[in-house]
């Protein structure tokens, strides 16, 4: 399946490489989409062995994430990256599918 113009950041990229440098067994980060949150849905970052027949394969920098197809449909277009700013350090997606998000930003309705 091709990544629907999902994008992985430098900064992401980094951070996934890095967390997962000390890791034997899940060296993979599974990005997901589930029901529920403050707005409908909600993100999913799981540390994962490997990636499954159907998912969605993005490599960049050393750092491999996947996205299952259902999840797929969601992020399509989003941008996948890593912030380090003074209120702390997260993943963040930037989805142009979502047109509502709650202040965590991990949740968000379309």
């Amino acid at each position: 399946m091709a990544p629907r113009n999902v994008t992985v950041t430098d900064a992401c990229a980094a951070r996934v490489a890095k967390i997962v440098e000390g890791e034997s067994e899940n060296t993979v980060l599974r990005i997901s989409v589930e029901g529920g949150g403050c707005s409908g849905f909600s993100y999913k970052f799981d540390l994962v062995p490997a990636a499954e027949d159907d998912d969605v394969v993005l490599e960049k920098n050393g750092a491999t994430l996947v996205i299952d197809p259902i999840s797929m449909v969601y992020l399509a277009g989003s941008e996948i990256d890593f912030v380090d700013d003074l209120i702390g350090q997260s993943f963040q997606i930037r989805n142009p599918n979502a047109v509502a998000s709650c202040g965590c930003g991990t949740s968000f309705s379309v």
